[in-house]
């Protein structure tokens, strides 16, 4: 995970580094579907992304759900301590978040 502070240093050396051209972004909508508080915060960072880096498209793709998922789908796999346990759910709810993406696109 890369902390929101360095985002950008971080997507720079992305972009130059592997030529990244598209990223997904998840967007932490409500369950209702609604822009709550974090989704804003989100979708403001993504605002001054996009303006920084022109180049690249940002994808935004509904998040809601894939935590909850990643959490059921981990449950007795021995995830570790709470800590660790938490970052490996970010990792797996990410996980189905781009699998979803890439099955809508045909890609799997």
């Amino acid at each position: 995970m890369v902390p929101s502070g360095d985002l950008t240093d971080y997507l720079c050396r992305l972009v130059d580094r592997e030529g990244v051209s598209e990223v997904l972004v998840g967007v932490p909508r409500t369950l209702g579907g609604e822009v709550g508080f974090q989704a804003r915060k989100v979708l403001a960072t993504l605002d001054t992304l996009k303006k920084e880096f022109p180049g690249v498209r940002f994808v935004e793709w509904d998040e809601r759900l894939t935590t909850r998922l990643a959490v059921a789908g981990s449950r007795g796999r021995g995830t570790g301590g709470k800590r660790k346990g938490a970052v490996r759910v970010d990792h797996l709810a990410a996980a189905r978040m781009l699998q979803e993406y890439l099955e809508a696109r045909g890609n799997l």
